[in-house]
């Protein structure tokens, strides 16, 4: 289904089934409103589903891969061969994601969809390349805009096989070294905020790298300016095909009444393209933590949103949705399994 077609079916989530969820909560044995966020993560989730009790979701984390020429400027620490690296970590199982996708018990895909590497002996890979790497947007366009569109379809691809494979809810996840600066550049163009108030240290750099990569981000909105008109437009401009991917991720999760998990900055920029595109894409969104990129504090003030977790994280891959995603459980089994003030015969504040 096509990006303009699946937005269609994106619906408001149910307010008679999340009161329904509230009146169960009340009459929980437990002060009401005493388990804070786990209650609105429950009722949240049983107004996607629109079912009590909470059927126990499958689990799927996508993460997109992508590389990108404007390293070449000197925004990151680490060279752009670390992608290739760190994707056969993933396909081994030996990466951050994995360790805490297993914990949770989530499946976890890894999708090329814009690396420079091919690497065509990775059998597990999930082979999607629209183009090999995004192009230096500190001197023109990450994508074309034909090329943006052809990656958010593949995001949207991967949300419906989650949803015919069962998934009720899926976690979004990157990699791509350089991959903060396109997104601090979409988060500049489409909250709007100046650059320096959302370019953030990334994989580490250092007071000198920093000042360098908020240079290249004023470059970057200079050189683009002509072309940050709407959000599609904005994204083949300054993003990246793996944010394009998780745009189109959240816009499929959301079409198919899945909730789906929200990783951290890079994550978060390809959620706002989506919610930009289509505001009821928000109500199916979990967003798993604040990093410590500046901007992502940034994004969470303006758009009215509250996390669920706010751990120092800033490794990406999908590990913070890996994380939150024990913690909606929890809230789940909460709603499920803890008695009633019906069902022991109490009257609620006796």
């Amino acid at each position: 289904m096509k990006l303009y077609e699946i937005q269609k079916k994106i619906q408001p989530v149910s307010t008679g089934w999340k009161e329904k969820a509230k009146e169960r909560l009340d009459d929980l044995t437990k002060p009401r409103g005493s388990l804070g966020m786990l209650e609105e993560l429950a009722a949240r989730f049983v107004a996607i589903k629109e079912q009590i009790p909470i059927v126990m979701p499958t689990k799927e984390i996508f993460v997109f891969v992508g590389d990108h020429d404007v390293v070449s400027e000197g925004v990151s620490a680490y060279p752009q061969e670390v992608t290739g690296l760190m994707v056969r970590n993933f396909l081994a199982g030996g990466a951050g994601i994995n360790v805490l996708a297993r914990c949770v018990g989530a499946k976890v895909s890894v999708i090329d969809i814009g690396m420079k590497e091919d690497l065509a002996d990775a059998e597990t890979l999930i082979k999607k390349n629209v183009r090999r790497g995004a192009g230096n947007i500190a001197q023109g366009s990450a994508m074309t805009q034909e090329e943006a569109e052809r990656a958010i379809n593949i995001g949207i691809e991967m949300a419906e096989k989650a949803y015919r494979n069962g998934a009720g809810m899926i976690g979004t996840g990157e990699m791509g070294i350089g991959n903060t600066t396109p997104s601090a550049a979409i988060f500049a163009s489409l909250l709007p905020f100046n650059v320096a108030e959302v370019t953030g240290r990334g994989t580490g750099l250092d007071d000198k790298g920093l000042s360098r990569k908020t240079d290249v981000l004023k470059k970057v909105l200079e050189v683009n300016g002509g072309a940050l008109s709407d959000p599609i437009s904005t994204l083949a401009a300054v993003g990246g095909l793996e944010i394009a991917g998780i745009c189109g991720l959240c816009l499929g999760g959301a079409a198919h009444r899945m909730a789906v998990v929200v990783d951290g900055f890079i994550s978060s920029a390809g959620a706002l393209v989506a919610m930009r595109l289509n505001p009821l894409v928000r109500d199916y969104l979990f967003f798993s933590h604040r990093s410590l990129e500046k901007g992502h504090r940034i994004f969470f003030e303006n758009e009215g949103i509250r996390p669920i977790l706010d751990l120092d994280l800033r490794l990406g891959e999908g590990t913070g949705a890996a994380v939150a995603m024990q913690i909606m459980e929890d809230a789940f089994k909460i709603f499920n399994e803890m008695a009633t003030f019906s069902d022991v015969g109490i009257e609620p504040g006796a």
